[in-house]
């Protein structure tokens, strides 16, 4: 349990509070790059702050505050420059850093020509997501996480705006017994409802662990059935600090590496992303459509009658997340022994928090271009090992994208004797 004080503490992100600036000591994806494919701007609200994302004229991205400094128009009306946006209103100028360059009849000595005029923020491209930088110069590294940059990728991404605050979203991840409930005994029930009664998936715990490494938590679980050698206990899977979750669902024939990201829009509502990035073995017959786009999508949680569908694993955690209101109040709740992992990471938000005060890094900081080529993460493999755990998969995991039967039709190859597998 929480005092009030403490939850107002771990869950306010606007500029000025401890975790808005710890938070923007981190990268965060704004938007999936094919959303920018028919249009020069889209509004952005991160972090509590209103931004509009555009493109110049040569297509690169930039990210400005949304409201010129001249009138207070949205700059969501702009116009590409050759290396910038101009406003809509009266024609004034911005490059990428935010300094006026351009002031149509203001002549050559208005206060604010060529001045660094409102506040911009550096993106970057990678994986097929557009990534902000909203912190104090000089800015840490784009790390370079395994699946956003493995090659021959086919990367499919979801993408919905979840009315809650972003601690009750990450606080899922250091739970790894709600799965047993909510992803395993739910599941089934559903199932059943339909006729389909051999899912069997509501394993039962039997010890949870927590390690931290250099990039956040390492969480850990031991199933009935299972040894200490299994990898849901020897490897586990990661929490990215702060708002990132690495998931251990690597096939035994094909590789997927899978990320849950959760971005503060404000302190009631979370932008969250389904990543996905699939690696087919060498030899496997891909249609070059799937590796040329990202394959993005509005991912729904809900039916056309407003209700939660239950029986798919991302509405299930999404249901649980807003039901427990806008800000959940920690101040009166009951936490157990298996509520160690939420325990852990409420302390270490604290303490990179007050490291950020003192002026330092926090935690999973890259600097060093040498050791940010290519970031491994160590995730559990072999968690679906044939076609059956595959289309499963599909069914309740990824009903939505645009490409599942594509997918499916991919993998069914792979799952034949004619191709071989290559090690992982």
């Amino acid at each position: 349990m929480l005092s009030i004080d403490e939850n107002e503490y771990l869950t306010r992100i606007g500029p000025g509070t401890p975790m808005g600036a710890l938070h923007r000591r981190y990268w965060q994806p704004v938007a999936a790059t094919e959303e920018m494919d028919n249009c020069w701007t889209k509004r952005i609200r991160l972090l509590g702050e209103d931004l509009v994302l555009f493109k110049d004229e040569a297509h690169r991205f930039g990210l400005i505050t949304e409201f010129c400094p001249h009138r207070r128009v949205s700059l969501a009306f702009g116009m590409p420059t050759e290396d910038g946006i101009r406003c809509a209103y009266h024609g004034w100028a911005f490059d990428k850093q935010g300094h006026c360059v351009d002031q149509p009849n203001e002549g050559t000595r208005h206060a604010l020509r060529g001045k660094k005029a409102t506040t911009a923020y550096p993106v970057q491209e990678m994986g097929g997501l557009i990534w902000a930088y909203l912190g104090p110069a000089p800015a840490p590294l784009l790390p370079r996480f395994d699946g956003f940059v493995v090659e021959n990728a086919i990367r499919t991404i979801g993408s919905a705006q979840i009315p809650c605050n972003w601690l009750q979203i990450m606080e899922n991840s250091v739970d790894p017994v709600h799965v047993e409930t909510l992803h395993g005994r739910v599941s089934e029930f559903h199932g059943s409802q339909k006729g389909v009664t051999n899912l069997n998936t509501a394993k039962h715990h039997i010890k949870i662990g927590f390690d931290e490494f250099e990039y956040g938590i390492i969480k850990r679980r031991m199933l009935e059935g299972q040894t200490e050698e299994a990898e849901d206990w020897k490897v586990g899977h990661p929490l990215v600090f702060p708002l990132m979750v690495a998931i251990g669902t690597l096939g035994a024939l094909w590789q997927q590496y899978s990320f849950e990201i959760r971005v503060p829009i404000d302190d009631v509502t979370t932008r969250h992303y389904w990543y996905n990035a699939f690696i087919p073995p060498a030899g496997t017959n891909v249609p070059e459509r799937l590796l040329t786009r990202t394959n993005w999508f509005d991912q729904p949680f809900k039916d056309k009658n407003g209700e939660y569908l239950m029986e798919f694993i991302p509405a299930q955690d999404v249901a649980m997340w807003v039901t427990q209101g806008a800000i959940a109040h920690r101040d009166l709740e009951s936490l157990g022994a298996s509520d160690i992992g939420i325990v852990q990471y409420r302390r270490m938000l604290r303490r990179e928090a007050e490291k950020v005060a003192r002026g330092e890094d926090p935690i999973g900081t890259v600097r060093d271009a040498a050791t940010n080529e290519y970031i491994a993460l160590p995730v559990e493999r072999g968690k679906y090992m044939n076609m059956d755990g595959f289309r499963r998969l599909m069914q309740t995991n990824m009903l939505f994208s645009p490409i599942v039967d594509d997918l499916i039709e991919v993998f069914e190859g792979v799952d034949s004797p004619k191709v071989a597998a290559e090690p992982v």
